[in-house]
C-alpha cells in the first residue's frame, strides 16, 4: 500500500502525517507513507486544499487533518 501526504509541511499536514503513521503502525500494515512536498508534483492530483491523502494513487481527502478513526476507516476501504 502506498500512502501520500500531499502538503507544504504545514502544521496540519505535519499532524496528518503523524496520524498516518500511527494508525499504519497499529493495524501491522505493510504501507509506504510519503510525503509530497514539490508543488507541481502535488497539483498533479485533484486537491484545492493541502493537507491531501491519498491512499494508491487515489484522493481520499483534502484540506483537513483527520482523526484517527477516519484514517483507519479510510484504508480499510481502501485495502477491500
Amino acid at each position: 500500500m502506498n500512502i501520500k501526504i500531499l502538503g507544504p509541511g504545514c502544521a496540519k499536514c505535519q499532524l496528518l502525517e503523524k496520524t498516518v503513521k500511527e494508525v499504519v503502525a497499529e493495524m501491522k500494515l505493510d504501507a509506504t507513507v510519503e510525503e509530497v512536498k514539490d508543488m507541481k508534483k502535488i497539483m498533479e492530483y485533484p486537491i484545492l486544499m493541502t493537507p491531501g491523502l491519498v491512499i494508491n494513487e487515489k484522493v481520499v481527502s483534502s484540506g483537513k487533518a483527520l482523526s484517527k478513526a477516519e484514517v483507519t476507516k479510510l484504508i480499510t476501504d481502501a485495502k477491500s
